[in-house]
């Protein structure tokens, strides 16, 4: 870029403060921030009224075959989203030739379009001019104990762990942030304690994160899974000579449950800090609380087998019933709770949006039964948004998201007729209920729980700051009219507010419309770029 960008008249803010300044930009960075006299040739932009804010990281994402979407891409820039951290939940791509997170996350991740193998540096070149939005990635465990072991349960053998660990040092120095578990999910629910800390190492020795969805569905059995957190990071410590940052993903629980196991923690000596989005309810594969790890973990033909077997039948409607009654989440109103986002059988497609019961009255079914049949019918391509117990108020959020260690993640998937609304919402969300209205964060506590920390957190060197050096992704936010506009019942509804956003100095997005400039990249692990 020869000629500047100047950001004339605005308020600058980042996690230091806010200040009324004009922000130039060159050549991909922030070239200066203060009175800032035009040049020949600069482009002016007019951001009277608005504020200037360092791009937004989400920290947890699921975009990581969506990147060269438009429509994902417009979302998250319209929630001035800049950064997604990809490769969430144990599951993704890399390393390997990404066939098995095609199909066992296929209702989150999608198939990617292009990655058919190469490991974490050829998925980050992947995203290299395809997207308008950068994307960092984090090795997935699952995806890893899949290369090497297969489907099998039980522990690895000593040798399956020393190749795994191979597997995981070639993805850091690749320039992967860290690893990520899924302990719920398979291979996940396999590993223990002991092999996730043995995969730990590398991270640990490169100075890399360690981000967990946490063993047994949080909400009451949350101690059960920060107890496990705490091991994994003591043996980790001892067995890598160095300590190992903790992340938590999508910590949902009551806020003293998620305060008092932050606090135990640190009183364990663990460095924690954690996402969570501000909603209540979640959204997942909807095999994941009905089926049996022994079945979830058999090849996609072989489940579809088993779940249609009317020998069997019997047998699985009782253990999915006994699995959905004692979830931490869900308990005996559990049809009631959850709600179909997405059946990939196009012959379901009238339940997108209603509940299980609803959907199996319909039918005249059972609930169990409409589930399993439309797990068998969509080949296990489904998922649902699940609702809690005991819903969380604003005011109940609100004290979760003052904890310093939180930042913003949407745990977002776009696949789907009837998503979560946490994927086109959260960061408007955030900014409009919990700035804007309920005063929970000032703009730079706002700046310093969306970009700065994760940043930091995530070794994404010279962003989440508006100054002179930095990397210039930045968003232009109007704070009158910031919000979110999707719901439950209008889930892909954009936010509004953010009409102009640079990732790289490029102009992105201009008068809420994409400009086709694609300069987003995969961002490898560094404190300087």
């Amino acid at each position: 870029m020869k000629n500047r960008v100047v950001l004339r008249g605005g308020s600058v803010v980042d996690a230091t403060g806010l200040v009324r300044a004009d922000v130039a930009i060159k050549d991909g960075l922030v070239a200066e921030v203060g009175h800032v006299d035009a040049r020949p040739g600069d482009e002016v932009l007019d951001v009277s009224d608005r504020l200037v804010l360092p791009g937004f990281i989400d920290a947890h994402s699921h975009t990581d075959g969506l990147l060269g979407d438009p429509d994902v891409a417009l979302t998250l820039l319209r929630q001035g989203v800049t950064t997604v951290i990809a490769g969430q939940d144990g599951v993704s791509y890399a390393p390997g030739n990404g066939e098995y997170a095609s199909e066992y996350f296929a209702a989150i991740n999608g198939t990617h379009p292009t990655y058919r193998g190469g490991g974490v540096d050829a998925y980050l070149a992947s995203v290299d001019g395809i997207s308008a939005v950068n994307a960092g990635y984090l090795v997935p465990a699952g995806t890893v104990r899949f290369e090497v072991c297969g489907r099998k349960g039980g522990p690895a053998s000593d040798e399956e762990r020393r190749r795994m660990q191979e597997l995981v040092a070639q993805g850091m120095a690749d320039g992967a942030l860290g690893l990520s578990t899924g302990l719920d999910y398979t291979p996940g629910i396999f590993q223990d304690a002991a092999e996730i800390a043995a995969l730990c190492e590398p991270v640990a020795e490169a100075g890399g994160v360690y981000v967990t969805h946490m063993r047994g569905g949080y909400e009451a059995n949350t101690a059960a899974g920060t107890g496990e957190i705490a091991e994994i990071a003591r043996l980790t410590a001892r067995g890598a000579g160095a300590a190992l940052p903790v992340h938590i993903s999508h910590f949902h629980a009551d806020a003293d449950i998620v305060l008092d196991q932050l606090d135990a923690l640190d009183a364990a000596g663990v460095d924690a800090t954690f996402d969570a989005y501000p909603y209540t309810r979640g959204c997942t594969l909807l095999g994941m609380p009905l089926l049996p790890a022994e079945v979830s973990a058999l090849p996609e033909a072989e489940a579809v087998a088993v779940i249609a077997d009317p020998s069997r039948r019997a047998e699985l409607r009782e253990l999915c019933t006994l699995r959905a009654e004692r979830s931490a989440s869900l308990g005996p109103e559990w049809a009631d709770m959850i709600t179909l986002a997405h059946l990939a059988a196009p012959e379901w497609a009238w339940a997108h949006g209603l509940t299980l019961r609803e959907a199996a009255a319909r039918a005249g079914v059972a609930p169990v039964d409409f589930a399993l049949d439309a797990l068998a019918a969509s080949r296990l391509e489904c998922s649902a948004v699940m609702a809690v117990r005991s819903p969380r108020s604003g005011a109940v959020l609100a004290r979760i998201f003052g904890h310093p260690g939180h930042m913003g993640g949407s745990d977002g998937i776009f696949i789907g007729a009837h998503p979560h609304p946490r994927a086109a919402g959260s960061f408007s969300l955030f900014l409009r209920e919990y700035v804007r209205e309920r005063a929970t964060w000032t703009w730079s506590d706002a700046v310093r729980h969306l970009s700065t920390l994760p940043a930091r957190r995530f070794g994404l060197g010279r962003r989440g700051a508006v100054m002179a050096g930095a990397v210039a992704d930045l968003v232009i936010v109007d704070p009158a009219t910031v919000a979110d506009t999707a719901t439950y019942e209008n889930p892909r509804g954009r936010g509004v507010g953010i009409d102009d956003v640079f990732v790289g100095g490029i102009r992105v997005l201009a008068d809420g419309r994409l400009t086709g400039a694609l300069p987003g990249r995969g961002l490898r692990r560094s404190p300087q770029t």
